[in-house]
């Protein structure tokens, strides 16, 4: 089991990182499975090669899945409870091929008047691709016990 890690052992702009994740065909068909999600600029390589991108593109929720599951292996403190996620957006395109890592920087802590026994964390997760662009950018609100 992780370490427990409190509110007050939080730091503004601390930053790490997750492992990394390559993109495969594999996981598109597996994840239009699952969501039902058949739209031809994921699934059709013809139809494709005619949209701006020359090439099937990732769906955007099957990227957000995994760069907050790679957040989550560097991190698994048994004291915080996600609460969700907020301004996610789709940067840039993901391909079969590229390889993906969450950078997730603490970008503000604030106290619960309402829960004084939690604290809120937010983390700005960053999922960017071998090139270090930035793919996905989203914003995770924890609640993390306090001492």
């Amino acid at each position: 089991m992780e370490k427990k890690q409190f509110f007050e052992d939080y730091r503004i702009g601390h930053i790490r990182h997750s492992p990394a994740r390559t993109i495969t065909e594999t996981d598109i068909v597996v994840h239009a499975g699952h969501t039902g999600d058949f739209s031809p600029h994921h699934m059709d390589a013809e139809y494709a090669k005619h949209t701006p991108f020359e090439r099937r593109i990732a769906h955007g929720t099957m990227v957000f899945a995994f760069g907050i599951g790679l957040a989550a292996q560097s991190a698994n403190n048994p004291g915080a409870f996600s609460s969700g996620y907020d301004r996610i957006r789709f940067v840039r395109p993901v391909f079969i091929g590229d390889t993906l890592k969450s950078r997730i920087t603490i970008g503000d802590l604030k106290t619960m008047a309402d829960n004084p026994d939690f604290g809120e964390v937010i983390e700005q997760i960053d999922v960017v691709n071998q090139k270090n662009e930035t793919v996905l950018t989203a914003s995770h609100v924890l609640m993390v016990e306090r001492r």
